[in-house]
């Protein structure tokens, strides 16, 4: 017992500071594990929804076109909608969302003329 007298007090309190700063960080760490995963969680089904609610948006008012002409495909674009005279690929974008590169790709070989129509048989 005399050991534990004779070291100095801000030994102690040095200790005990460290302890207490490693279970913090344990603690803080576990905390933004937590808070990852729920952003994580919160983006799918952010997806999630963007992807059921993209299938229903040709029924609204604003939509242009005939909506049982639409097809939905969901990637890289939302869908094809067949007119007429005229093919079109949509992509439906709310609020201040943007085209994904892919998207930008699809819509560049489109202005460019660089679609096809191709026939494939199979026997």
């Amino acid at each position: 017992m005399d050991i534990l007298r004779d070291v100095p007090i801000i030994w102690w309190i040095a200790s005990v500071g460290i302890v207490l700063t490693v279970l913090l960080s344990i603690n803080s760490l576990r905390l933004l594990g937590k808070i990852e995963q729920e952003k994580s969680l919160r983006r799918s089904q952010s997806t999630r929804y963007g992807q059921i609610s993209e299938q229903f948006l040709p029924l609204v008012e604003q939509y242009p076109y005939d909506p049982k002409q639409f097809r939905f495909l969901g990637s890289p674009i939302d869908g094809v909608q067949f007119e007429e005279d005229k093919v079109v690929l949509v992509e439906f974008k709310t609020a201040g969302s943007r085209l994904s590169a892919r998207q930008r790709k699809v819509r560049d070989l489109v202005r460019e003329g660089k679609i096809e129509f191709q026939e494939i048989r199979v026997s």
